[in-house]
């Protein structure tokens, strides 16, 4: 086109971005590559092409790791992970800054080389990916200098296994290389089939800057390397990728003590309401579902619209459809590039060419691996595009009429990675967003991110965040050495009460006493074999009513913290009249005497009601004219398997910070003495807590914990029991992929309270 020609159609002329040095690159490899492993390529070997999406011409040949190079990969890490882990935080900050300053400098090189590997339109790879992975790089910098002050008393977990997918292959790369070199741990990365170059050329960077051999090993191949690397002698594995993965790396990970970290699918909404801004809602949502071919996990890809203007808006959303440009991912004037492998396109076919419902609206693509952007309307909540990631330029949507059947509609899904909403109404947008199951809100915007605001999700989105403070603590441990627990047994005896009068303890289910629905019990008897009462055994049943007891006390996460603090402190008062009593109830059953257990649970009640209303969250300081407000929230529902030895101080340890963070507990008394618990709901039922909010079950740990750890209405599941349950606890819990704390006692106390909440980041956008 002329330049005449240009201004009298007002089309877009072709703006290309030279590939020649991205080539240049390539070819100085001879286009092969092997693996990065202690601060070196090996010798390409057998494997795989990987290519251009839109051109589907070949760029390189990847090697397909083996079990030996996994391995070998593993023991570079592990050789280097304590002289890494040793130096202080300003060299780890050093090494961290120049890696920033590397990937600034050959950023362009960057950007094209990701699109000519994944598809993406260049300019989201120049202008988003590339400068967030710096971005990561320099914050987590930060993050190495203060370790020592700001974290004294946290220790990097060791070797980190790190697997990541392929629609942003360098910016999920940062996402965890950052923080676990930040912390003192070492890597071996393995980046997703299709999208393996860009990982190759930071391996190449590492070994610029002096990176010490072993701190990062680049191990390419397909999803069995994943595998390799999952079973691999590692410490911790991160995954980000499909919730189908996801729990199959739960199962295989289930009682192998390695720390795990899961960013998985989303099925995120967006929901307009009629005082919105519509056409910056519009343009948002450009952003929201045609970014990255629609191929981003938290893609705004379920379109919930205020009914007034519903056909109003799609009418607008049609006609901004129709302009968008796509083609060559190389044009910096595309909006859309390429999907990113013809496997992927026709998955996309599929599940949109099967479905029968609603309406559906098309744009055009050229041929080749083009998928058209898309629009489906008419739909219900149930329909299987609602429900289903279709991972795709595909938009589907519904209407609503009232907020609260916004909310209603937008957390009916399994998953809970982000959510969207749009209103002039601010005061409508706060409270809306704390109501959505999703662990980022965009407030008038989409598709922020940063560094310094945790990203990740709840439900089957996974567990863990993604950069910021709460980011960190998936890379680090306690420092002081945690010893196992010792095996408490019960007492055995022959002897009969002495006194006639019944002595069965029941389970507390929903501020009741309730009669176990197995009808059985068992004797507890004292260190000298003298019966002291019997206490009920709870089955899978008792777990199902206490899960519906603890579902109706919803309201419980809506209180204040100085309501849950008043509450705690109550409990206390309560118990410490009758301190005396209890302490002769431990000393009966344990034989040690108890008073000293007594004072212990009065100091962790008023601890947790101190910090019920204190645990606060943050204002991050992201780079946007506006907030991302870090809010913590109450996970929800916690099964709790309480320590053996304390059968007072253990349960409190256990359901205290639960409820001062606004959860409900399930809570499994000791094991060998459950009747202080027996008595402890003596206490609860004379201390105004809701009913539903703590129900204590007594019986086998090992019987429970498994229906417990299964149950899709548990939240979270926490074992201190001194019976060997992390197998079936972590195995049992891939249903909903709930959260699991296993641990041979309770942490310290914010470790607890970081436990019981989770943090959802709500960014609000401000000014004209």
């Amino acid at each position: 086109m002329t330049i005449k020609e240009i201004f009298e159609t007002m089309d877009y002329g072709p703006a290309p971005e030279s590939a020649a040095q991205a080539h240049a690159w390539l070819d100085g490899h001879g286009r092969k590559f092997g693996h990065f492993i202690d601060g070196a390529f090996t010798k390409p070997g057998k494997g795989f092409d990987t290519k251009n999406p839109a051109t589907g011409k070949t760029l390189a040949a990847i090697t397909m790791g083996r079990q030996k190079d996994v391995d070998t990969a593993v023991a570079a890490a592990r050789k280097a992970q304590p002289k890494w882990a040793k130096l202080s935080g300003f060299e780890r900050a050093k090494y961290l800054y120049a890696l920033a300053r590397a990937l600034q400098k050959h950023s362009r090189l960057f950007a094209v080389l990701e699109t000519l590997d994944n598809g993406k339109p260049i300019r989201e790879a120049r202008d988003i990916d590339i400068p967030l992975a710096q971005r990561h790089f320099y914050y987590h910098a930060g993050m190495a200098q203060l370790m020592a002050s700001e974290l004294p008393d946290r220790a990097p977990l060791g070797v980190c296994g790190q697997i990541i997918p392929w629609n942003f292959p360098l910016l999920m790369l940062a996402w965890k290389i950052a923080p676990a070199l930040a912390m003192g741990n070492t890597v071996v990365l393995k980046p997703a089939e299709y999208t393996s170059l860009t990982a190759l050329l930071f391996a190449e960077i590492c070994a610029q800057v002096g990176l010490p051999k072993g701190v990062v090993n680049i191990v390419t191949g397909d999803g069995s390397v994943g595998e390799m690397i999952v079973t691999a002698e590692v410490d911790k594995i991160a995954f980000t990728g499909s919730t189908e993965v996801g729990r199959k790396i739960r199962e295989t990970t289930a009682g192998t003590g390695k720390s795990l970290t899961l960013e998985l699918g989303g099925k995120s909404p967006y929901i307009v309401f009629d005082d919105a801004d519509l056409d910056s809602a519009i343009e948002g949502l450009v952003d929201a579902i045609w970014f990255n071919q629609g191929q981003v996990c938290c893609a705004g890809s379920r379109l919930l619209v205020q009914e007034g203007i519903a056909e109003r808006f799609y009418r607008k959303l049609r006609s901004r459809m129709d302009g968008l440009r796509i083609g060559d991912p190389m044009d910096k004037c595309i909006d859309v590039g390429a999907v990113v492998d013809p496997v992927q396109l026709e998955t996309i076919k599929e599940l949109v060419g099967g479905n029968s419902e609603g309406e559906t609206y098309q744009t055009t693509a050229p041929d080749g691996c083009f998928y058209p952007p898309t629009l489906i309307t008419g739909l219900t909540t149930s329909s299987h595009l609602m429900q289903e990631e279709i991972f795709g330029p595909v938009l589907v949507s519904t209407t609503f009429r009232t907020p609260d059947e916004a909310v209603t509609m937008a957390n009916d899904t399994r998953y809970g990675l982000a959510a969207t909403v749009w209103t002039e109404n601010v005061n409508l947008a706060l409270d809306i967003a704390p109501k959505l199951a999703a662990g980022v809100v965009w407030v008038n915007a989409t598709n922020l991110f940063d560094a310094a605001a945790g990203f990740g999700g709840v439900r089957e989105s996974g567990f863990g965040r993604e950069g910021g403070w709460e980011g960190l603590a998936a890379y680090t441990k306690p420092k002081a050495a945690v010893k196992p627990a010792k095996p408490v047994t019960a007492f055995t005896g022959t002897g009969a009460l002495g006194d006639p009068i019944d002595r069965t303890a029941k389970l507390y289910i929903g501020g009741k006493q309730a009669r176990p629905d197995s009808g059985y019990s068992h004797m507890v008897y004292g260190p000298k074999g003298d019966a002291l009462g019997e206490a009920g055994l709870a089955n899978r049943k008792d777990i199902r009513n206490a899960v519906e007891a603890a579902q109706t006390a919803k309201g419980w996460a809506k209180t204040t913290g100085h309501l849950r603090a008043q509450i705690l402190y109550y409990i206390a008062e309560n118990l410490s009249a009758r301190a005396d009593e209890f302490a002769a109830r431990i000393k009966s059953m344990t034989g040690k005497p108890g008073m000293a257990e007594v004072d212990a649970t009065l100091q962790t009640l008023f601890t947790y009601a101190a910090w019920a209303d204190k645990f606060d969250g943050q204002v991050h300081g992201v780079p946007i004219r506006g907030v991302a407000l870090a809010m913590k929230e109450p996970v929800g529902v916690i099964g709790g398997l309480c320590p053996d030895a304390t059968p007072l101080w253990g349960l409190v340890e256990v359901v205290a910070p639960a409820i001062a963070m606004g959860n409900r507990m399930i809570a499994c008394a000791s094991e060998p003495f459950p009747l202080a618990a027996t008595d402890f709901y003596q206490v609860l039922e004379t201390s105004d807590l809701p009913a539903g909010v703590v129900n204590i079950l007594t019986g086998s740990h090992k019987e429970l914990a498994p229906h417990l750890a299964a149950h899709n209405d548990v939240d979270a599941v926490w074992s201190f029991s001194s019976t060997p349950l992390a197998t079936e606890i972590e195995r049992a819990s891939t249903g909903n992929l709930k959260r699991t704390l296993i641990a041979p006692a309770p942490g310290t106390v914010k470790d607890m309270l970081g436990q019981a909440t989770d943090v959802k980041n709500i960014w609000v956008p401000y000014g004209e």
